[in-house]
């Protein structure tokens, strides 16, 4: 077996499009995902890469370089918006794994659990994708994870960054999550809230997103129409807001407990986003 730690992405890209390889960042998930009997040709590390943990600002646009750990992130000085994502990289796993993991291992694993998925849907993330052989596309992340453990990756390509449009002049941001305790868990229920209030406290533009109650993270748009316009205090949820989701029943709790925390975790989310906490 080799291992490739490449720092020019020319390189790091030939090697991918070579067959039976892993490509790891962080790594923290490489064993936990291993086959019995089983093992890859070679590993493909990509933190070494030019770029590659770096955020930048251009125009309002954010680039997340994809092996920008969580422990970068939640230190890193960035608007109001992104402090459900800042909250999020506090609670992915240890703080050693928020040390190594990475953001775009954190995406590529496709786990319906991934803690980062539900903050960057609701900030509209995309994510940028390169191969040797077609070059760079960019795709919205909400169309990159497509299902349990399936992504819109091809065999020959490499996330190289996550890419965060500009987001509305005053915009505040939440991360609520639910666990069987405090840390090191797998979550029951998440929500991320990015939203945006007028100068009379009216909501004029909101994302909200679900993770851990379908087989991909979600966002609510019918919840979010609905909001628009409205005071925080004048805000009531019912069921049909929550029609999209599909929660399972398992060990951490029953699809209708999950429901029912969901809820409550939307306006705690939204409260925290526009200050009513």
């Amino acid at each position: 077996m080799t291992y490739y730690s490449p720092t020019k992405l020319g390189l790091a890209l030939e090697i991918a499009a070579q067959p039976f390889g892993k490509i790891i960042a962080g790594g923290t998930d490489v064993y936990p995902a291993a086959k019995r009997g089983i093992s890859p040709k070679f590993f493909l590390d990509l933190t070494r890469l030019d770029g590659f943990a770096e955020i930048t600002e251009h125009e309002g646009l954010h680039r997340i370089g994809a092996a920008t750990t969580w422990s970068q992130i939640a230190k890193f000085d960035l608007p109001p918006a992104f402090d459900a994502l800042k909250q999020t990289a506090k609670e992915v796993g240890s703080v050693q794994i928020q040390n190594t993991g990475t953001i775009a291992g954190n995406i590529c694993n496709a786990s319906p659990a991934a803690d980062g998925i539900p903050s960057l849907l609701a900030l509209d993330a995309k994510v940028e994708l390169a191969s040797a052989a077609r070059g760079t596309r960019v795709l919205a992340l909400s169309e990159f994870i497509q299902g349990v453990r399936k992504t819109a990756l091809a065999e020959d390509e490499l996330m190289t960054a996550i890419l965060i449009p500009p987001v509305p002049v005053g915009a505040g941001s939440a991360f609520e999550k639910l666990g069987s305790r405090r840390y090191l868990v797998i979550s029951i229920s998440m929500v991320a809230a990015v939203i945006t209030c007028d100068d009379e406290r009216r909501i004029v533009d909101a994302r909200v997103a679900v993770g851990s109650c379908s087989p991909v993270a979600q966002r609510l748009p019918e919840l979010e129409h609905d909001i628009i316009g409205k005071k925080v205090q004048e805000i009531k949820l019912t069921e049909r807001h929550f029609a999209p989701l599909s929660p399972i029943d398992d060990v951490r709790g029953s699809r209708l407990y999950r429901l029912d925390v969901v809820a409550e975790q939307c306006v705690r989310a939204i409260k925290r986003a526009t200050r009513h906490e």
